[in-house]
């Protein structure tokens, strides 16, 4: 049972960047998605979430106020993969990235460094 993240990389302020969470072990498409981050010195922050897939309203998306707008999370049950697409960068978005599912589930994070 795993969760393991990619994608992260060092972009300009306004760029963007597509983070993957790969995950195995578990019914992936019975369990509903985060991404945390967590920027050096403070605490870890939750910034998006989606539903199980066996919500018959669809994938219920949901974003904290800093991110909203600008980042969007998706998931390919086929591909037991959840996506964060992070679009107008921001130097203040620099911060570790994880993935998270089931409560307890981490991934070991990928690095996002917004930098000119």
């Amino acid at each position: 049972v795993r969760l393991v993240e990619s994608g992260g990389a060092m972009v300009q302020p306004g760029g963007s960047l597509r983070l993957s969470c790969a995950a195995s072990g578990f019914t992936f498409s019975n369990y509903g998605m985060k991404w945390f981050r967590q920027a050096s010195g403070k605490e870890r922050e939750w910034i998006a979430a989606i539903s199980f897939s066996g919500d018959f309203s669809g994938d219920i998306t949901n974003y904290a106020d800093s991110v909203k707008g600008r980042f969007t999370i998706s998931r390919d049950n086929v591909k037991s993969t959840v996506y964060l697409q992070m679009n107008s960068l921001k130097p203040e978005d620099t911060a570790v990235y994880y993935c998270n599912s089931r409560g307890d589930l981490w991934g070991q994070g990928t690095q996002v460094t917004i930098s000119s």
